[in-house]
This record gives structure tokens, sequence and C-alpha cells, in this order.
């Protein structure tokens, strides 16, 4: 027997995947994340047996449902379904995924379309922390079409702001979680950020690489990848976040300079992959890193550490991303007054995903 729930598979910015309401799920973990293993068709490096797209970037999952806090409209929690091994991970954000939310969340509706923009108050349940999507509703309905374009994804669509509300530390404990602005570690020095995706960055260099290699010849360097798992093994304890071997935080980012005009050129491990892009989140945590002086994004930037408001243009395999940041302070004293970001968004498939009905631990 296969049993039917409710799905909508949908864009966010550069990734791809399936958007439930919590009440359409198994309340009990450990049957909820079955039931999503199945609908991806995890464990197989195809996905063959379910709707994922064999990469890490197309197998996600946001689960949402009304708010648990006087202070959003609804939650969201995300859930990261691993392509080649039976594990489901609440351990991070994804800002990506994120820019389906307020659109879904209208039109299913958890929240009322209210003028030409709504704005819809996130809260992110892994992290408890609030996003505020400002998304087009014209005439009453979300607008996909429009001529926002998005590195990273073919063609345009409607702009979705995203205001990120106090999401220094969110996962780590501290903006800068070991205290430090910069660090050494097996010999290269490191720079441990976490304003809302905690992120490792390291100089290209210090591997001996120029930084602009394809995310496939990265993944091919198996000796690259071993020693940037052994760093980020050995940062994950000193970052706040326990032992991080079956984890998909932190982040590391390999920095190198500018090459169109950027602050910084980036190649992100995701961490046993390279993405073809770099994460929303991800990019707040670098620009935030270039604009706090001492850190090894900093040095490398150079002219991006000023004071107050700016935009950051990250670059990466596919084009850039820009945040729009505000920081003041220095070290351990600065505060960050704003991230925010244009992402986009689109619903691809409305209906039902089929699992065995096993799965959800009915005979």
């Amino acid at each position: 027997m296969l049993r039917a729930i409710p799905a909508t598979l949908m864009r966010g910015g550069t990734s791809k995947g399936l958007y439930f309401n919590v009440r359409d799920l198994p309340r009990e973990r450990s049957a909820r994340d079955r039931v999503l293993l199945a609908a991806m068709g995890s464990p197989d490096i195809r996905q063959i047996d379910g709707v994922g797209g064999a990469h890490p970037l197309t197998s996600k999952v946001a689960v949402i449902g009304p708010a648990t806090r006087p202070d959003a409209d609804v939650d969201y929690l995300f859930l990261q379904v691993a392509v080649d091994k039976a594990e489901v991970s609440d351990s991070q954000n994804c800002g990506n995924i994120l820019a389906g939310v307020g659109p879904w969340a209208i039109e299913n509706g958890l929240v009322d379309p209210a003028g030409a923009t709504t704005s819809v108050r996130i809260h992110m349940v892994n992290t408890a922390s609030i996003a505020v999507a400002h998304v087009p509703t014209p005439q009453g309905s979300v607008e996909y079409e429009g001529d926002t374009r998005i590195d990273g994804v073919a063609g345009t669509a409607a702009g979705i702001s995203i205001d990120f509300l106090d999401v220094a530390g969110s996962s780590c404990g501290a903006l800068f979680p070991t205290g430090n602005v910069s660090d050494s570690v097996d010999g290269v020095e490191v720079t441990c950020i976490d304003n809302g995706m905690p992120v490792v960055l390291l100089a290209a260099a210090g591997f001996g690489l120029s930084g602009n290699e394809s995310p496939e010849a990265l993944e091919a360097n198996a000796a690259l990848k071993q020693r940037v798992e052994k760093i980020r093994l050995e940062l994950g304890p000193r970052m706040n976040l326990g032992d991080v071997a079956k984890k998909t935080v932190p982040k590391m980012s390999l920095i190198s300079p500018a090459r169109h005009g950027g602050q910084l050129n980036t190649r992100t491990f995701i961490p046993h992959r390279v993405h073809e892009a770099i994460g929303v989140l991800g990019a707040v945590s670098v620009a935030t890193a270039c604009a706090v002086p001492g850190t090894v994004a900093e040095r490398m930037a150079g002219r991006a550490a000023s004071t107050g408001p700016r935009r950051l243009e990250i670059e990466h395999p596919t084009g850039f991303f820009t945040v729009e940041m505000d920081v003041t302070g220095s070290g351990n004293d600065v505060r960050v007054n704003r991230s925010a970001l244009l992402r986009t968004a689109r619903k691809l498939m409305g209906g039902e995903v089929y699992v065995p009905a096993a799965a959800w631990g009915e005979a």
C-alpha cells in the first residue's frame, strides 16, 4: 500500500525541495524521517525511487505550520535529506528554501495577503530566530513572475526581499564562537563565524589553490577533502557545535581575492560536496566576516571593512551574491544591525507525494 501526502515541489533561491504542512507528517521524529527518506528516494545516489534530484541542493524539505511564538506568523523547520545515507538533519537553516516559505504560507491560508506586498514573519525553528519575507501579492495573490535575476537560476522571477533579525550566533551562541576573529588550525589561519549559518573561512592559497577551481575539481581532490574535513571536525567543538561528524555544519568556505569586482571569491563545502553557488545564510556569514576588522576575510577583501550600511558582493562559481549589511563595532564587540538579501522562488508542482505505508508505520 502507498500513502499519499499533500506536498508542494518548489524552487527556493538556488535550491529545490518539498514543502509540507506540519499537520500532514508524522509527529514522531523517526517516523517523519522515514517518510521523508522514502519521498526523496534516499539512500541512493540517483534517488531514482523518489522525487529528490540526486544532489544536496535538490534534496531539501520545508515543514511549515502555525507559529508557536507570538512574534511570528508561521513556523518553518528546514530538513536536509541526505542523498546517499539514511539521514535527515535539522542542524542548520536554509535561506534558499526559506524564500519559498512566505509564498507557500500565503497560498495555503496560513497568512492573509495584505496589499501589493505581504510581509511574512517566519520563525526559523532550527535556530529559534526570525526572518521577514516580503512577498509580492498584487491582486491579493502571490506573484511568481517578475524581472529579478539571481545567479545560479536561469531566467527571472518576482523578487522576494528577506530581512534576518538577530541571527548572529543563532547556532553557535556567538557571532565569533571561538571568541576570536581568527584562529590557527592545522597550520591554517581561519575565521569561525555564525551570522545565521556556522561557517569556517579559510584562504584557498593555504591549500595550494588559486580559489578559482571548479566544484568538480575540488570534489575530485581527495587529499584536499580529507584535510578540510579534519579541520572541520576539530573546529566543531570549539564552535559549540559538538561532534560534527554527522552534522551538515559548519560549512567550509575557501576564500580567495575577488576576480570580478566583488569583495571575495568563494568555494564552499556543504560540507562534503562543493556548492555550485553559495548558500544564502552562508553568504551572509561570509559578508559579515568581510565587514569585521581582523578576520581572514576582511584582510583579503580590504576595502570592505567600514562601519554602517553597505552592499557586499560575494563571488561564487556561478556569479555573485549580494548581501546588504549594517555592522558596527569591532572584535567581540561587533553588532550586526541588519542582514538582508533578495531571492526568488517558484512553485513547480502541487499535489501528493506517495510513500510506502510501512514508512509511516502502517501495516
